[in-house]
């Protein structure tokens, strides 16, 4: 191997470190354990090899729960530390103006795996607790880690389900070749039970028990699924649990579940912001590991990356300089971080307006996967490459959410909100915040917002009681 070359100065460079690495594994993490580093190291030389090619990257995408658009030190946390987000954050794009596709966990799960809006499968609001009366997201053979795994990706998914319980409802159904996790829609972070107290803790299609905090039994498994797939392309969804409640921060054990403690603020024996902020830091810290890995593997340069939330924030979240919070489609409950980082593709440090949505990764990964898409499937995200490779311009976008109570549509800068019966029109463009209501000046514009609302639930619902046997 010659000296200059990279695949010698990516193993020289592991081999200089790699012996204090040994000694100060902490045990704490048990994650990085001396056998997987020196595999590690003996994989970085071949590595490059048998992977595939710039065209085809390997996919992590991350995904935490409940966090506020101002929980992320790169969005303005100023109480709350995220060095990794933030070090993806400089080395990808960050976008300024991505939501989710609903603002519950529920039906933004649904818009990733099915690359459209989650209505069209009578999944509007978070499933309940097992048996949940048989309602999810059957598999049809569409779903985008299917869609992975037909082009030769090895498919895992760690961390939460929330799509369904039946057996034509897991994740393996939609092909994911490995799960751990949990498929509830909220977990007791030590005893690792679901909110009837039952047991929600699985390795594939089997319940197992495994002592753990959570989040770090999340990230010690996405750092074991990068090792045994370093040698071929592979689609890992880390799923977080963090920072949704109970509010249980590391490293504080209890020994009976702790379910009562997310309730409200005026609730005894609820979280407070430490413990939320405690419950984030270690996801981000577990991120770093993630990152690492990919380091040490010699894989981070062709690996897509992406970082997002689920919704917006909860009570003890931080959603400024955004209104309101989870649950509504006020921009607190459904503008979210997101960030992309492939450096062998995508410039670093960039910061972009593009409005964007949870289905337009779906559709943006099957697109760098070159994956065969069936025309029939109909995806309604696009695939955001171009724009962040700097080949295409930022185009403008209709979105639309919806809640049994509220729902809304944003066309080009311009939002109607629709509540209780009431419009409100926002420029997004210079009233983030949503305090200026235009409705009073923006008469015209409000028919025409509440036309295109109209017509969207008009073609969803349509679809949507087919799939609620309606």
């Amino acid at each position: 191997m010659n000296s200059s070359s990279p695949a010698y100065t990516t193993v020289s460079g592991l081999l200089k470190t790699s012996a204090q690495k040994l000694l100060t594994a902490s045990t704490r993490a048990g994650w990085l354990r001396v056998c997987s580093l020196g595999i590690g190291l003996l994989l970085t030389a071949t590595v490059a090899a048998q992977q595939p090619g710039s065209g085809t990257p390997n996919i992590v995408f991350i995904m935490t729960d409940d966090v506020g658009y101002g929980d992320i030190g790169s969005y303005g946390a100023p109480d709350i530390r995220t060095p990794n987000i933030d070090q993806l954050a400089r080395d990808g794009v960050r976008f300024t103006d991505f939501y989710s596709n609903g603002p519950t966990c529920t039906p933004t799960r649904a818009g990733f795996v099915t690359g459209r809006y989650q209505q069209r499968y009578g999944l509007e609001i978070p499933l309940p607790s097992p048996p949940a009366e048989g309602r999810g997201l059957p598999a049809n053979g569409n779903s985008l880690p299917q869609l992975l795994k037909n082009t030769g990706y090895s498919t895992g998914l760690i961390g939460k389900w929330h799509l369904g319980y039946a057996d034509n409802q897991s994740p393996a159904a939609h092909g994911f070749d490995y799960f751990f996790g949990f498929k509830s829609g909220y977990i007791d972070y030590y005893q690792h039970t679901n909110g009837l107290g039952e047991e929600d803790l699985w390795e594939n299609d089997s319940v197992i028990t495994q002592e753990g905090y959570m989040t770090d039994l999340i990230t010690q498994r996405s750092l074991a699924f990068i090792k045994d797939n370093s040698t071929r392309p592979f689609f890992l969804s880390v799923q977080y649990n963090a920072s949704h409640w109970p509010y249980q921060p590391p490293d504080m054990p209890s020994t009976s579940p702790n379910h009562a403690a997310h309730v409200q603020p005026h609730m005894e024996n609820t979280g407070t912001r430490e413990d939320y902020k405690a419950m984030l830091e270690r996801a981000d810290e577990g991120i770093g590991m993630i990152l690492q890995a990919l380091d040490e593997a010699g894989l981070s340069n062709n690996t897509l990356v992406i970082f997002t939330n689920d919704n917006g924030g909860e009570w003890l979240s931080r959603t400024a300089p955004l209104f309101n919070r989870k649950g509504t489609v006020w921009e607190g409950g459904i503008r979210v971080p997101a960030i992309f980082r492939w450096p062998s593709v995508i410039p670093a440090s960039q910061v972009t307006s593009q409005v964007g949505i949870t289905m337009d990764i779906s559709a943006t990964l099957l697109a760098v996967s070159k994956a065969v898409v069936p025309a029939s499937l109909q995806l309604e995200g696009i695939n955001l490459m171009p724009i962040l490779t700097g080949s295409s311009p930022t185009v403008s976008r209709t979105l639309f959410w919806r809640t049994q109570t509220e729902k809304a549509v944003r066309s080009g800068d311009m939002k109607l909100v629709m509540q209780s019966g009431r419009a409100y029109i926002y420029n997004m463009k210079d009233d983030v915040g949503e305090r200026n209501d235009l409705t009073s000046r923006q008469q015209a514009e409000a028919r025409r917002l509440r036309g295109l609302l109209d017509a969207w639930e008009t073609d969803v619902d349509a679809e949507g009681k087919i799939a609620l046997g309606l």
